[in-house]
């Protein structure tokens, strides 16, 4: 379990899971509902533009297979390539979830990559923090423009670790424990984790959590690999706590050698 004494705090909320999840891509519903409960996760999220919750009558209703009283809801803007549609969704899922203001934004610039758009991401993250909304941000690796995310209000930051849904793992740890040690928000990576070493490798540098959907949804076993990740997380939250021994060139005796008889 989780360590109670070390929650995960967002927009003044505390949560026991470091897993974020998303709910797309699975087979069905029921797939969808057990990787979520495998994972443990408290926080999921969902993409506005390609999930029913509500919007859609008479068809299959997610929060009937994860109820928002069980679940935190966090509807993003997936799928979004300007400033206004990503505006637009989130006053949607606002209105589909009674008031729900905490958001996942994410603007894109490029269909290939799904790499962010920075330029329209600050200005969506502008417009909707004025509007009552509480942000959190999926961006680049870039340690300014995290900063600036942060000096602006967004509740928490949300670096990639590499190209959505490309499974490559953590391909830069340096630019994402330069803006862990800079942050006063919680970091959390999203995207590029593939496999468990990954996500263990993001809370060994320091991040307060890892946002994951395509790495359990497209494993061979969903459910197995939502516990895989679950345990993974975990363990790297632990290992950063503990302090790892420092890296050395050679291995040094564990027992003092002067005056030992040979």
């Amino acid at each position: 379990m989780p360590n109670i004494d070390d929650p995960l705090v967002i927009a003044g909320k505390t949560y026991r899971s470091r897993l974020l999840t998303g709910t797309g891509k699975y087979q069905d519903m029921e797939q969808t509902r057990l990787a979520t409960e495998a994972a443990g996760a408290e926080i999921i999220t969902v993409a506005i533009r390609r999930t029913n919750i509500g919007q859609n009558p008479g068809e299959p209703n997610l929060l009937d297979v994860l109820p928002p009283d069980r679940y935190t809801y966090l509807p993003n803007t997936a799928g979004c390539y300007n400033v206004d549609d990503a505006v637009r969704t989130c006053k949607l899922a606002r209105e589909l979830l009674d008031g729900h203001d905490l958001v996942k934004l994410e603007v894109l610039g490029d269909e290939k990559t799904l790499y962010p758009d920075v330029v329209a991401t600050l200005k969506a993250a502008e417009i909707l923090i004025k509007d009552g909304f509480k942000v959190m941000v999926y961006t680049s690796d870039d340690p300014i423009v995290a900063r600036r995310l942060e000096e602006m209000g967004c509740v928490a930051v949300m670096p990639l670790a590499g190209p959505i849904g490309s499974g490559l793992g953590i391909q830069n740890r340096y630019n994402i424990l330069e803006i862990v040690q800079n942050a006063r928000v919680p970091v959390l990576v999203d995207a590029g984790v593939g496999t468990a070493s990954d996500a263990t490798i993001a809370m060994e540098l320091g991040c307060d959590g890892v946002l994951m959907n395509t790495a359990i949804a497209a494993a061979k076993d969903p459910v197995l690999m939502a516990g895989a990740m679950k345990k993974a997380v975990e363990a790297g939250r632990e290992a950063f706590r503990a302090g790892r021994m420092p890296r050395k060139r050679y291995a040094s005796a564990s027992s003092p050698i002067d005056g030992t008889f040979f």
